[in-house]
């Protein structure tokens, strides 16, 4: 073992046994400074980001430095009045309207619907207040955008209805913590830990630590914010994964604890045991999923990064709190970590031959092909809709309907048509006076594009450098038809000007949009094969084999298409779209693949290490590959199965929240871990380790010699007798695992 390992996993858990009391003040000072510093120092989330090297930002960037008035993002204020807006009462409404919209912060300009053409719906009752700021949304004042809407709830009534549209007007729509999602999930964690330890006390650890590591890592996300755009989302998806990974890695290390209590070990002797064994795996799965989101910044995309460089903060933080305070306050409880019994349930330490895993393990060593040919089918039929998945943004749309937001999206598309709820923007460059006629006839030889409802003349700034025209589609933001719209525009912008000292970018929220899901589609495969390639060497460096890492890189595919597969069911096609408040379908939003991949990777290793390396185990020490698939499977499903239960909770929990990104990402995860740790632990990865019987251990010693060891859990013994249990296993160099409680009493020593 190395010196860095054996300081954290053997110096480290002896120095808390003599010193819990100084880790836990210390972790106190330590919790209390960073969160003193994000109240005093903290930033904003926003709604806004950049994509640098494609064409939207190329347009913003030429407009905030020729055309700056122009540069910032906008609102659109939506009137309805049923009396119509040409009654003298109701127009001067809207003149007071528009006289409060000017003196807003940051409001750049405000255009009224009598002087615009086109701004009044056909039957006079639906007008569009456009309203331009001189920032992006990123950039403005919080105060700014909450002035706005504040505004819109003092003005609106049922026969002067005001709604909002635009990136600003979505700044004041969600983002929070989801308190209701976050007790829900806590809720039901509680639940299943209580079913699982048949303790009030053992089960409570697990909740406090992940909270303390949930609001360490918010506040450290909200210093972040002080110096970069982190995505609005940010907190809730935080919570999301702090809670099911904080609750999942600490329930490994107090089961371990009181395990080592179980087998009549010293407090002492059994929290080093915990800390050494299951500590291992807990930084080794959280380590995985660390780097699997820090690896989002190879996709180039600021937004990514950050939202990706926050949840990665969030893990570590598990990490910590699980290695430090918890075993501090586990020394510190000693034998009452069992305290509070529940009456009723029994918890089984030993399960090598009792079970539901145990008999499941004699079915599949009866007939594994076909036990593995039904996991299989099943798990293909789930994700078979993932062959239709469409990526890209939702639009207002698909918001719920008590969100404003939501409402002037519907006015608009009543009154004017759903193009107008995304309009495109034209900037143009002009460096030659010259060109200034070829860009005043643009606007014309853009309306002749098939999907084009109408654009705008050409408005140039004062010294004719820059030009904007506005181009409304016929179709939706979210419509496929308005990307390849996009894409069209952008080709016959270029031919119009070429041979002229001009160049027009085509950009915007919704060209934005596009461009967002277009350079991710590109990344993808890339950022696939990366993370499945360190998953594969990671495993292989641990179990020394090649067909296991081969094997599990496989099953992650296999469930992260399930996943898909009912993502696409839910928001594409709507299927049980009312269970989970799903108003209207829409395509999965572009960056969540490879969120999900990266988080799933951790956790599907995590599983996999804990059911793989218990078998090999069994193998070492009886030679029987099926009676120990048998004993490996019986003595890990009671916590699998709770680790999954709590993570499907919790996840589940937020899919019924307000936001249909954060409905993605609860749903795509809790379909995952469900299917991970029950179609495929149960029954597909048993099947399969049945019929490769001694090949699942296959590794050539040239390949041996040259790929480095990992110990998962402690260092190697001699392998013992079977009978002691719930140890994971430890691969050595010579591929000796610890196997029962006499290696884990040498392993104190």
């Amino acid at each position: 073992m190395s010196q860095s390992r054996s300081l954290l996993f053997d110096r480290w858990p002896r120095f808390i046994v003599r010193h819990p009391w100084r880790v836990i003040v210390g972790a106190l000072v330590g919790i209390v400074l960073v969160v003193a510093l994000s109240l005093t120092a903290g930033g904003t989330l926003v709604n806004s980001f950049s994509i640098p090297g494609t064409e939207a930002q190329h347009a913003y960037d030429l407009l905030a430095a020729r055309f700056p008035q122009q540069s910032g993002d906008s609102a659109t204020v939506i009137v309805r009045a049923p009396a119509g807006l040409n009654d003298p009462q109701i127009h001067a409404r809207v003149d007071a309207l528009v006289a409060d919209l000017v003196t807003l912060p940051e409001v750049a300009g405000v255009a009224s619907p009598y002087q615009r053409p086109g701004a009044l719906s056909a039957d006079g009752t639906i007008a569009q207040i456009g309203v331009q700021y001189a920032k992006r949304a990123s950039d403005l004042q919080k105060s700014s955008p909450l002035a706005l809407a504040n505004l819109r709830d003092r003005v609106s009534t049922t026969d002067f209805q005001v709604e909002l549209s635009g990136r600003v007007a979505e700044g004041q729509t969600g983002g929070g913590l989801g308190g209701t999602e976050t007790l829900i999930g806590l809720v039901a964690a509680v639940i299943i830990l209580l079913v699982a330890f048949g303790s009030v006390v053992a089960m409570g650890l697990p909740i406090v630590t992940a909270l303390v590591a949930l609001g360490t890592g918010i506040s450290l996300i909200t210093l972040l914010a002080a110096f970069v755009h982190l995505p609005s989302i940010t907190t809730v998806f935080a919570a999301m994964i702090g809670l099911g990974v904080g609750i999942d890695y600490s329930l490994l290390i107090v089961t371990r604890f009181r395990q080592g209590l179980a087998r009549k070990m010293t407090v002492d002797d059994a929290l080093v045991t915990a800390v050494a064994t299951a500590g291992r795996s807990v930084l080794f799965a959280g380590a995985t999923v660390v780097v699997a989101m820090l690896g989002l910044w190879t996709v180039g995309i600021p937004f990514v990064s950050y939202l990706g460089t926050a949840s990665a903060i969030v893990v570590a933080m598990t990490i910590i709190v699980a290695l430090t305070v918890l075993p501090a306050i586990l020394r510190l409880l000693g034998r009452r970590v069992d305290g509070l019994r529940i009456p009723g349930i029994a918890v089984s330490v030993d399960e090598s031959e009792t079970g539901l895993g145990y008999r499941l393990s004699k079915l599949i060593a009866r007939a594994p092909i076909a036990v593995l040919a039904v996991a299989l089918g099943l798990t293909l039929l789930i994700a078979a809709p993932v062959l239709h998945l469409q990526v890209g943004s939702s639009d207002a749309g698909t918001n719920p309907t008590s969100s404003t937001t939501r409402r002037a999206y519907d006015l608009l598309s009543a009154g004017f048509g759903a193009g107008y709820n995304g309009p495109l923007l034209v900037a143009v460059r002009v460096d030659d006076p010259a060109a200034v006629g070829t860009i005043q006839q643009l606007p014309a030889t853009l309306a002749k594009v098939d999907g084009v409802a109408n654009t705008s003349p050409a408005q140039f700034n004062a010294d004719r450098t820059a030009a904007t025209i506005i181009v409304t589609p016929t179709t939706s933001p979210q419509s496929q038809q308005t990307k390849y719209l996009v894409h069209r525009l952008r080709g016959e912008t270029a031919r119009a000007l070429a041979g002229s000292a001009a160049q027009g970018f085509i950009g915007g929220a919704v060209a934005t949009d596009i461009d967002l899901s277009d350079k991710i589609s590109s990344r993808l495969p890339f950022f696939f094969l990366a993370v499945i390639g360190l998953s594969f060497l990671l495993l292989m460096a641990a179990f020394r084999s090649v067909l296991v890492p081969l094997k599990a890189a496989l099953m992650n595919l296999l469930s992260i298409g399930a996943a898909f597969g009912v993502l696409v069911a839910v928001f594409q096609w709507g299927w049980l779209g009312g269970i989970f408040g799903v108003p209207k379908t829409g395509p999965v939003e572009a960056f969540l693949p490879m969120f999900l991949f990266a988080i799933l990777f951790g956790l599907s290793t995590d599983y996999e290490v804990f059911l793989v390396s218990r078998i090999h185990e069994e193998y070492l020490a009886t030679g029987d590959n099926s009676e120990a698939v048998g004993r490996g499977l019986s003595a890990t499903t009671r916590l699998i199965t709770a680790a999954a239960a709590i993570m499907v909770a919790v996840f589940l929990s937020f899919a019924f929240g307000s936001e249909r990104v954060i409905k993605e990402f609860g749903l795509g995860l809790a379909a995952a871990i469900l299917i991970d740790a029950t179609v495929i632990r149960l029954l597909v990865v048993p099947s399969l380790m049945q019929l490769m019987g001694k090949a699942n251990w296959w590794f050539p010693r040239w390949l041996d010699r040259i790929v480095p060891h990992v110990s998962l859990e402690g260092p190697a013994a001699t392998p013992t007798p079977v009978g002691a249990l719930g140890s994971l296993a430890a691969v050595g160099s010579n591929g000796i695992h610890a196997a029962a409680e006499e290696a884990d009493t040498a392993l104190v020593r």
